[in-house]
């Protein structure tokens, strides 16, 4: 895809998506993602040998390979949202085979699914494509709706279905995350010694988190501090949803902050806001992508391919997008993978 071709989808944004300068955090205090980044940034932690191989799986594989960009297909939503929510748009991917598929075909570096889904077509495609075993999952089904994330299965058997890494849920700011940081901390200490990548979908979950109508779950400065507590428990990749306002602080009067977190550090554009995330990842040493939110049908190559815009442009790793793929024809699900690490792979897109 060209440039001309996303300016194209950005439509009358696209100056303002591809023409911002970044003032608040500079971009030389980033860690970018870049060919060096495992030997620049990993080689000097406390992961082990096998860990940074299976890190170093993910990074090489598919058509962002070694460019230290990631594009990830997540497909949990069979138990986060129900099955019927996820696979009725298009039945063909409640089969197992045809998620890895669209990963494969779509070029991505990796697949995230359940033990389920990968532990059924392990022995044919765990060598072909890097799995990430999703351990915990708010299981949606109990009445009335809890929300709350549960263990499934064991670190051991992702292990052993070949698994380049686990994934798992902190729901930061509810009732159960004090309980869920510290299933999820010994779950990727384990996952590290067994030589596993940790990847952390670091979600905020609290009534309290609307307030006056506005909703603060994306608010740059709460996300921020969530992907903070997250690289703390040791992942090295933290999967969070765009920034859409900031002020969550404030707006709710908890925790503490600082003036200059708003006056100084970010700005009401989105790059700036997801800026903040990345510095919140310890300056991009651990890889931030984004989600590419529910399918909306028409606009979802448009909105796909803005989120990869503000996230490379912030200094973000990638993007992590599940049913704007899954939710169509195979072909075009592959199309909108495509248009995706199109935007990582075009050099004329640069860090703001």
């Amino acid at each position: 895809m060209s440039l001309n071709k996303i300016q194209d989808l950005l439509g009358d944004k696209a100056e303002y998506y591809l023409g911002h300068t970044c003032t608040t955090i500079s971009k030389d205090s980033i860690h970018l993602p870049a060919p060096g980044h495992i030997d620049n940034v990993w080689t000097q932690s406390n992961r082990n040998i096998q860990t940074i191989r299976s890190i170093s799986a993910i990074a090489d594989h598919g058509r962002l390979g070694g460019s230290g960009y990631v594009s990830i297909l997540p497909v949990d939503q069979g138990i986060e949202h129900s099955g019927g929510a996820s696979f009725a748009p298009n039945p063909i991917y409640f089969d197992p085979e045809n998620i890895v598929k669209l990963a494969i075909e779509g070029g991505c570096n990796a697949v995230a699914s359940t033990y389920g889904v990968l532990g059924s077509v392990a022995r044919k495609y765990a060598h072909k494509i890097p799995f990430i075993v999703k351990v915990n999952h708010n299981e949606f089904i109990s009445y009335p709706n809890k929300f709350d994330q549960i263990m499934f299965g064991t670190i051991k058997d992702a292990w052993n279905m070949g698994a380049a890494g686990i994934g798992a849920t902190i729901y930061f700011g509810s009732d159960e995350s004090a309980r869920q940081i510290v299933e999820v901390a010994k779950a990727f200490e384990y996952a590290h010694e067994l030589g596993m990548a940790t990847v952390l979908w670091c979600y905020l979950r609290n009534g309290s988190f609307k307030k006056d109508g506005v909703d603060y779950h994306t608010a740059a400065d709460l996300t921020g501090q969530a992907n903070h507590l997250g690289v703390t428990i040791q992942a090295d990749i933290i999967k969070q949803k765009l920034p859409t306002n900031n002020g969550g602080y404030n707006a709710i009067n908890f925790g503490k902050t600082s003036k200059l977190v708003y006056d100084k550090l970010t700005t009401d554009h989105p790059i700036d806001l997801c800026r903040y995330q990345v510095a919140n990842c310890y300056m991009g040493r651990v890889g931030l992508i984004n989600s590419g939110g529910e399918s909306k049908g028409a606009t979802d190559m448009a909105e796909a391919v803005m989120t990869a815009v503000v996230n490379k442009r912030a200094g973000g790793m990638g993007l992590i997008s599940g049913r704007k793929a899954f939710q169509k024809p195979m072909a075009e699900g592959v199309q909108l993978l495509n248009a995706i690490q199109d935007v990582y792979l075009d050099s004329s897109v640069t860090i703001a």
